[in-house]
Formats: C-alpha cells, sequence, structure tokens
C-alpha cells in the first residue's frame, strides 16, 4: 500500500496545495488499479491553483475537482482509456470533455479553449482531447480536472488520489518553479 493512501486510511486527511487540510472520510479512499496505461491530465509541469475540497461558492459546497494554472491553449489529455460522452458547453464549465472510463468512473475537463474530441469517441492515455482556456464560470485561464463516481454532479471524489492510486503523482506546489 502506497504511503499516501495509508494515510488518507490511517489519517483521515489530504495535505493541500494551500497548506490548509480537509477532512476526508477513508470511504472517499479509490481502490488502486493495475490494469491500463494511465497518464496526468496535461504533459507540461504546473501549479495547483485550487485543490480538491476547497469550501467555497460552488453548488456542492466544495471544489469538485483540481485546477491546474496553465496557459490558455495548453494541450488537454485523457488520462486513461473511455468514451467521450460529452464534449460541448456545458454551464460553468465552459467548453468541456468528459470521459466514461473503463474503470466506471468518469472524468470532466472543463474551461477547454478547444475541444478536439468528440462524443462516442474512444480514447486511450495521452489523446489529445482538446486544449485549456478560461471558457465558462472562471477567473483565468487554468485547467478544471475533475473525477466523479457517476455522470451526475455531486459525485466527485478527489482526483489526485484518483491518478495516485494509478501510478500517477502530481507534486501539489503553490508557487511555479
Amino acid at each position: 500500500m502506497n504511503w499516501l493512501r495509508r494515510r488518507l486510511l490511517l489519517h483521515g486527511v489530504v495535505p493541500t496545495a494551500i497548506g490548509t487540510v480537509l477532512g476526508l472520510a477513508a470511504t472517499e479512499a479509490v481502490p488502486a488499479v493495475a490494469a491500463g496505461p494511465w497518464t496526468r491530465p496535461i504533459a507540461a509541469h504546473a501549479r495547483i491553483s485550487s485543490p480538491y475540497g476547497v469550501k467555497g461558492d460552488w453548488a456542492a459546497g466544495h471544489h469538485t475537482g483540481v485546477d491546474f494554472a496553465v496557459r490558455t491553449g495548453t494541450p488537454v489529455s485523457s488520462v486513461g482509456s473511455g468514451t467521450v460522452i460529452l464534449a460541448k458547453r456545458s454551464g460553468d464549465y465552459g467548453l468541456a470533455v468528459t470521459i466514461h472510463m473503463t474503470d466506471g468512473y468518469y472524468t470532466l475537463f472543463g474551461h477547454l479553449s478547444r475541444i478536439t474530441a468528440r462524443v462516442g469517441q474512444h480514447v486511450r492515455a495521452g489523446t489529445r482531447i482538446g486544449y485549456s482556456g478560461a471558457t465558462g464560470r472562471t477567473t483565468g485561464p487554468h485547467l478544471h480536472f475533475e473525477v466523479r463516481r457517476t455522470r451526475h454532479y455531486g459525485s466527485d471524489i478527489n482526483p489526485l488520489s484518483y491518478l495516485s492510486n494509478r501510478g500517477i503523482r502530481i507534486t501539489k506546489r503553490t508557487h511555479p518553479r
């Protein structure tokens, strides 16, 4: 069992990029998946401008994804294999892509400047689905990456834990280097 998962299960907390601590129930831990290749949603290293779970003025009462501060036009890729089920403007998410992953989860990529994926397309880890932007309800260019248990809003899980349990580690930096 990796150290992050052990910490989630034993201590029930996850340090965030801004140095605060959020409670995370052990039932929210995401099971590890060994099959299939996985990758980051963006190849570029980026600071996390808004971590998962921060309380705020969202319908869920907390930030349902993780925001990567990147310039408009940064390539965005699928993190694993799945089927595109949404590729269009989607309310506060602006231009967005949702993928039903082969592991049963759903990944959402929001605030894109351009979408290159199409509904029904089968994607693999690293398949380009669009480019980051600032469409929808946003304060500036970034990629909003979200993972859900179901297709519906409010079924979110910690996206960094999801990736970590699939072998993809993303360092939570608060300042670009």
